[in-house]
């Protein structure tokens, strides 16, 4: 359990996977239909989520404020996405696919979803069981781990140094 090297690192090596497994969908996303991940996974959360406030989007696909927002955004040039006023309360503002963001999502989730039983076609029925057990207390481990962090965010604009006055 006490880790060697990086190598040996769970984050390391789930990175690792995600980069090299993720690389057809950055392909199918950029190459075939003109949009980011991060657009893709925006566009997703909102096929089966539709309606909600650019925060619910957020809080949804775990991302901060400022790049769901950037994000939605670009959505929205691209005609993907609208911004709709809430009746009755003009101030909020709620996501909604446009007809072109369903019918992107309708041709590449077939696509995406068969890159994932590709993935997973080398487990077997009880391996994937216990995989997904695995999976849902790691995130749920991850989620406390990410409640009780009080850890400085880091200054992008600095090149993601610390605080001021480290060196």
């Amino acid at each position: 359990m006490a880790p060697d090297s990086i190598r040996d690192l769970l984050l390391y090596r789930l990175a690792r996977f995600l980069r090299v497994a993720g690389a057809p969908v950055v392909r199918i996303c950029e190459g075939q239909f003109g949009i980011t991940r991060r657009e893709w996974g925006l566009l997703a959360a909102l096929s089966a989520h539709d309606g909600l406030l650019s925060s619910q989007v957020a809080e949804l696909v775990r991302l901060d404020r400022a790049r769901t927002s950037r994000t939605l955004t670009s959505l929205a040039t691209k005609g993907l996405v609208e911004r709709r006023r809430e009746p009755g309360d003009g101030r909020r503002v709620a996501i909604h696919l446009t007809e072109a963001g369903r019918a992107l999502h309708a041709q590449m989730f077939p696509r995406v979803c068969d890159i994932n039983q590709q993935l997973l076609s080398v487990l077997d029925a009880e391996q994937l069981r216990v995989f997904e057990t695995g999976l849902e207390r790691l995130q749920a481990q991850a989620d406390a781990l990410g409640d009780q962090a009080r850890l400085p965010k880091a200054d992008r604009r600095r090149g993601g140094r610390g605080p001021r006055g480290w060196t």
